[in-house]
């Protein structure tokens, strides 16, 4: 028997940290999991699972209205905030009911408590209690980034989005990223005035820029209001409970709601790492090698806290390949290239690979191919809104280097696209592809 309490002791009971403990205690280690809040971390708790369900939601606003160009009487709907917020709320109760009987049918302990790392082997618990450990996998994940500009307490953040009692009339969202649009999208379909304001020029940076800027102007069409280079003066609460807020190169704007969707910062603050000799970089996230290994050789990171790629699937292949490699005999390392993402706004858009100005900066000679269409749906529902397909190709060979996507179903479509760019293959292989029509689905193998 070993000289340590656990064979492995996990501070995150989220993706990463469950995704690894339970894959290291069925290799046969000894594990146990620290989680202060609730079990299912970000995504499942208060993140992309939620989220979805409130995008689920808001899309009904569109449908009902496009049934009746269907045939469908539908009369006027009225939305209850508060009924689908509970039934999230409870479904999210539910998943994570889920992820504690997967961590026990395991049999990992799980200590519903923060903790801390106290040497490199050793952590303490919130009630005091001290354990040992051969090795410590820090998956704390990360937290939304605030603003200090005065008044900033007034705000809300995604953390508290799904709790509100009621959908504002009016409501400012800080930030131009995934999470600042699909919350823009989600309440706007809800019927709140969304005004969008940002401290650059630019939405969604990193996505390619013909997507991007499809759904700034689709947004703008349905109504969000978008104040580019714009930064926060400060936020006043009004004597009616509104909200005044004061921004650069901008008007001051009343409002009844401020959310901030202004990035993530990783959560080690107070975790003791400091005490085994962990490095934190400028951002805040552990430094870690390809193994996962931070500085300290017995403890480890995956997921948010390290900062290395924000996607709850990247926390799980983390944390597979941590106990793979560790307790199962298995080394493995993740592979960080072509990693497909998505937004789920109003339409959505997805990715994977490079974007055109990417792949002009590394290959130099590269094909572009497009769709630029109405979907079916749309043109009888009398919906002007257009999808965009876009393929990138190197110019040399014609293999597919990107595809990216905005309309209907978008991210559905592009996992499997995802597997054919992984995979190498060609715009050729795409187009010797028999189609299935009619289907959105077809225009990637009939691309121009």
């Amino acid at each position: 028997m070993s000289d340590f309490d656990f064979d492995l002791f996990v501070i995150g009971g989220g993706s990463g940290g469950v995704r690894a403990s339970r894959v290291a205690a069925a290799h046969g280690a000894r594990v146990a999991v620290a989680e202060e809040y609730r079990v299912g971390g970000t995504c499942v708790i208060r993140g992309c699972v939620p989220k979805k369900l409130l995008v689920y939601g808001a899309h009904f606003a569109e449908d009902l209205a496009d049934a009746r160009c269907f045939g469908w009487d539908v009369p006027e709907c009225n939305f209850d905030w508060v009924r689908l917020r509970d039934n999230v709320l409870a479904e999210v109760t539910r998943i994570e009911g889920a992820y504690t009987g997967t961590l026990e049918n395991h049999k990992v302990q799980l200590f519903h408590q923060r903790a801390v790392v106290t040497g490199p082997h050793s952590v303490r618990l919130a009630d005091g209690t001290e354990f040992t450990a051969e090795r410590i996998l820090i998956a704390t994940g990360a937290r939304p980034q605030i603003p200090s500009c005065p008044g900033h307490e007034h705000g809300i953040t995604s953390n508290e989005v799904f709790h509100l009692p009621a959908i504002p009339k009016r409501i400012l969202i800080a930030g131009a990223g995934y999470i600042a649009n699909e919350f823009a999208g989600i309440f706007h379909e809800f019927g709140a005035h969304v005004t969008l304001i940002n401290r650059s020029d630019q939405i969604l940076r990193g996505y390619d820029e013909q997507i991007r800027d499809r759904l700034l102007q689709i947004s703008m069409t349905k109504g969000i209001n978008f104040r580019f280079n714009a930064s926060f003066r400060g936020i006043e609460k009004l004597e009616n409970g509104q909200l005044r807020v004061s921004m650069t190169n901008h008007d001051d704007i009343d409002v009844d709601c401020v959310l901030f969707a202004t990035g993530r910062v990783p959560n080690t603050e107070g975790l003791g790492l400091e005490t085994a000799g962990v490095e934190i970089d400028d951002a805040g996230a552990v430094k870690v090698n390809d193994d996962n290994q931070s500085t300290c050789a017995s403890i480890y990171a995956v997921g948010d806290v390290t900062n290395r790629v924000q996607l709850t699937p990247v926390a799980i292949r983390e944390g597979q390949a941590f106990a793979d490699t560790i307790y199962g005999g298995k080394p493995t390392k993740v592979d960080y290239s072509c990693i497909p993402s998505a937004v789920f706004s109003h339409p959505p858009l997805a990715g994977v690979g490079m974007t055109e100005g990417q792949a002009r900066t590394k290959l130099g000679s590269v094909r572009v191919y497009t769709s630029d269409f109405r979907p079916m749906k749309n043109v009888l529902a009398g919906r002007n809104e257009r999808a965009l397909y876009k393929m990138i190709c190197d110019g040399a060979n014609n293999r597919i280097v990107g595809i990216h996507m905005i309309g209907p179903d978008a991210p559905e479509i592009l996992q499997v696209a995802a597997v054919a760019i992984k995979a190498g293959l060609t715009k050729d292989q795409f187009d010797q592809t028999v189609a299935i029509h009619p289907t959105m689905a077809e225009e990637l193998v009939l691309l121009r």
